[in-house]
């Protein structure tokens, strides 16, 4: 279980910096990454890297389908996350060390 939640948050950081890469090409008008990419990568459990991505690079935050799709891909990740917990019988409580 450990490995898959490292795997996620390394993903969550490649698709930060896809969205920082993104921005600082758009801003030397070089070739940009495609939005389908950019979308799809977040609705693949990188949704916590695209949001903040958008928000720390100010990144596509005018553009009505990124301010809708990515807390919509958020949100799908998390309930993708808790419905494996929930399946997994995964208790937060065993892993304290108390």
């Amino acid at each position: 279980m450990d490995i898959l939640f490292y795997i996620w948050i390394l993903w969550n950081i490649i698709v930060f910096m896809i969205y920082g890469l993104d921005k600082w090409k758009s801003s030397r008008g070089k070739w940009r990454i495609k939005e389908r990419t950019l979308i799809l990568s977040a609705f693949l459990m990188g949704g916590v890297g695209a949001v903040l991505g958008m928000n720390i690079f100010r990144h596509k935050i005018r553009h009505a389908k990124f301010v809708i799709l990515l807390p919509v891909a958020l949100i799908l990740n998390a309930a993708i996350i808790i419905a494996i917990l929930y399946l997994l019988k995964w208790n937060p409580m065993d892993h304290l060390n108390i």
